[in-house]
């Protein structure tokens, strides 16, 4: 299976303007599985309510949703993406995952980080699996990594590949997939965004390097600032095996009994 991520630096706003980008940069690319940043056909550094209210929509049927359904029939390829949601008057900062059949799922950002609290509802989906061609799949976003919980419930849940959109702007999340990685024993696709954003006297610099991991905690791909795609061709059933040794398990031996006593 060819996965991989999309890595560029989105204009504030400007739906159409990250649409053509987006659509530059995959122009030669053939994958299966893409992951595209969080947020990504908005920006992130949003001023106030009214910024959202605008930019926000349906996660089925807006103009996001609708361009990315056009490109996975183009491209028969799966992608996931970020973008700020719109829900019965609540925001979420959420993910879809769209296939050349449609929507697939969404997954909203459990772990708001910073501002995000104040434009945001904390997500309330939960962290379930979705399946594309019988590789089963789980959606994180950004700061839901620093949680161990929430990729080892996927990992229980039997996700092989995690997607995960980020928007970072600390430099600890891609080693710490190596991490994650490990002791889930899954595929792991991060998908950063770059670049500087300034609006108004707030400035986010995002750190770029997105990263695809393997179940070993091999880096398969780590990129550094620049726009880009990158796709690397994996063998999801090895995020099956959850043997450390001959002896251990990492899931069969956790001592649920002893947990949170």
């Amino acid at each position: 299976m060819k996965i991989g991520f999309l890595q560029f630096n989105p204009v504030f706003g400007d739906k159409n303007k990250n649409f053509a980008t987006v659509e530059k940069l995959l122009r030669d690319v053939d994958a299966d599985i893409i992951v595209l940043p969080e947020l990504f056909s908005t920006g992130y550094t949003f001023l106030d309510k009214e910024e959202v209210t605008k930019l926000a929509e349906p996660g089925d049927r807006g103009k996001t949703s609708n361009f990315i359904l056009s490109l996975a029939k183009e491209k028969n390829c799966c992608f996931a993406y970020g973008f700020a949601e719109k829900d019965n008057q609540l925001f979420y900062d959420s993910m879809a995952l769209i296939s050349p059949d449609g929507l697939i799922g969404v997954y909203r950002k459990a772990h708001l980080f910073f501002e995000e609290k104040k434009f945001f509802q904390p997500g309330d989906t939960g962290f379930h699996i979705f399946e594309y061609k019988n590789v089963k799949l789980g959606m994180l976003i950004c700061f839901d990594w620093i949680y161990p919980e929430a990729m080892r419930t996927l990992s229980i849940k039997g996700a092989q590949i995690i997607l995960h959109p980020a928007n970072l702007v600390t430099p600890y999340c891609p080693d710490a997939m190596i991490t994650r990685a490990i002791e889930n024993r899954v595929f792991i696709i991060l998908a950063n965004r770059c670049g500087e954003e300034k609006r108004d006297g707030k400035n986010n610099k995002f750190i770029g390097q997105s990263e695809v991991v393997s179940p070993q905690g091999e880096i398969l791909i780590r990129v550094g600032q620049e726009e880009c795609v990158k796709i690397v061709d994996i063998d999801p059933s090895l995020a099956l095996n959850k043997k450390f040794n001959q002896y251990n398990d990492l899931l069969k031996d956790r001592r649920e009994n002893l947990y949170f006593r």
